[in-house]
């Protein structure tokens, strides 16, 4: 990502940094694919690996779905339960070995801070409005953002308003902006959908310098992991590099339109090992004079689509909720429902808000999937349905 810096940083890296007592900060290089990929080095008060306890958390178990049929599904999402705080209230609803897809409607404080330690997060705020305290600085969130959170951050998410909501894409690989959007220098090009300026990096406040009991919450090999320090664990001075966490709202995002209808490739955002994210937003309908806007039907027979509805109305579907979510499993066909494809032509635009996920490995689901499960969706094609 961008390079970006934040507090005091000694001029050259790897050097001697002193406190106002004399003794040294601690450097800490914070890097991803070793020492070989996009890091960042923060400067740390205190070290951050003195640890005084360490107490054994609880395991993670996905209760899977064993439904055995190929089929397309709705599920309905808008009243699900809130509960609990944003890590211990999300609900997994479909996964596979590449990309957990959770719900959460948190309305408890975290008391504790978090660390993912082996994958990448997106979170995306579908309502709610707080802000990311992180060791790299704060991050304020809005409804609509995507926050991207690289693996390894400690972070506490503090919420202002009672009614929240947001969708979570746990990865296992780490997540990017896709190439083609980008020079072979990292800048975005002219064409990309969207740009630096778009993105929100972390600002202060940063340094905290307390002392207590703090609890860090580290998620590794399946479980979560007690950890407590003595000294609170953002005492970073200051930090740079282009590995951090950043916020990108999907209102900022400019679709790409053409004469006749795009394929979803365009409204992708976001990239992943064996999965993409993307953003469906108000555009301008297709300008050829037979143009049809609604989009074709399509055969998902090497990927598994998902699709989160955030606001408007879907053009090309009937009887999806806000906040639904439907998945059109690989190897069968879907597309517009009956009566949408005639009802598109003519129309000048769509005023619609969605995230995409599609994964190239089947994804299953869950318990909580099953019970979100509208049980009809799949006959919803059928004309008088």
């Amino acid at each position: 990502m961008i390079y970006h810096k934040l507090g005091e940083i000694p001029k050259k890296r790897h050097t001697q940094f002193r406190r106002p007592d004399g003794e040294l900060y601690t450097e800490e290089l914070f890097g991803a694919e070793g020492f070989s990929g996009s890091s960042s080095l923060l400067y740390h008060y205190h070290p951050p690996t003195t640890v005084h306890k360490v107490d054994q958390g609880e395991a993670f178990k996905i209760e899977p779905w064993e439904e055995d049929l190929l089929r397309h599904h709705h599920l309905l999402t808008h009243d699900m339960p809130g509960g609990g705080d944003p890590i211990e209230g999300r609900v997994p609803v479909l996964y596979n070995d590449d990309v957990v897809i959770s719900l959460a409607r948190p309305n408890e404080s975290m008391d504790y801070f978090y660390r993912n330690g082996e994958h990448d997060e997106l979170l995306f705020i579908h309502e709610g409005e707080g802000h990311v305290q992180t060791n790299f600085g704060r991050l304020r969130f809005e409804p609509f953002d995507y926050i991207y959170i690289p693996r390894g951050t400690t972070w506490q998410m503090v919420f202002k308003t009672d009614q929240n909501r947001i969708l979570v894409v746990d990865s296992t690989g780490p997540i990017t902006v896709p190439k083609r959007y980008r020079s072979e220098y990292g800048q975005f090009l002219e064409n990309s959908p969207f740009c630096e300026r778009d993105i929100r990096l972390p600002q202060e406040p940063l340094f905290f310098d307390e002392t207590g009991e703090f609890e860090v919450r580290i998620k590794k090999q399946g479980r979560m992991h007690h950890y407590t320090f003595k000294h609170h664990p953002f005492g970073v001075v200051g930090w740079d590099g282009h590995l951090y966490p950043w916020i990108f709202n999907m209102k900022d995002f400019e679709p790409i339109t053409g004469r006749v209808h795009q394929p979803p490739p365009v409204h992708q955002t976001f990239d992943a090992p064996n999965y993409v994210v993307c953003s469906f937003c108000p555009r301008k309908y297709d300008y050829h004079p037979l143009a049809i806007p609604a989009p074709y039907n399509h055969s998902n027979v090497d990927s598994d689509e998902v699709l989160y509805y955030v606001q408007g109305e879907f053009m090309s579907r009937k009887g999806v909720e806000y906040a639904s979510i439907t998945h059109h499993p690989g190897g069968i066909p879907h597309g517009p429902h009956p009566g949408s494809v005639e009802k598109s032509i003519g129309k000048e635009g769509t005023d619609e808000y969605a995230v995409m996920i599609d994964t190239f490995r089947p994804l299953k689901l869950t318990q909580a999937a099953k019970e979100m499960d509208d049980g009809i969706y799949h006959y919803s094609w059928i004309p008088h349905a």
